[in-house]
């Protein structure tokens, strides 16, 4: 199963995150599939590549629930009109 996660980068004290897709069975600094956005909680930052994140969700890929609130917060699936029945 392939979910769509934070991956943390950056140095001591100053955390950014990637948004990958990844194996569930992989650890979080684990090998991705690919890398779709980051987020920058400091400067509030936020950069998605829609099209890959689409094409993730409609395979079956499940986000994480801090991933579901950034891309939510981004508009992401008013915009596109995809539902995912079990964050309602």
């Amino acid at each position: 199963m392939v979910k769509l996660r934070l991956k943390r980068c950056g140095r001591k004290q100053r955390a950014i995150y990637q948004i990958v897709a990844i194996d569930v069975r992989s650890r979080r600094e684990g090998r991705d599939l690919q890398k779709v956005g980051f987020y920058d909680p400091i400067k509030k930052q936020t950069y998605s590549n829609v099209p890959a994140i689409l094409d993730f969700l409609q395979k079956g890929a499940q986000p994480t629930g801090i991933v579901y609130s950034i891309l939510r917060k981004a508009e992401l699936f008013r915009e596109f009109q995809v539902s995912l029945d079990f964050y309602k």
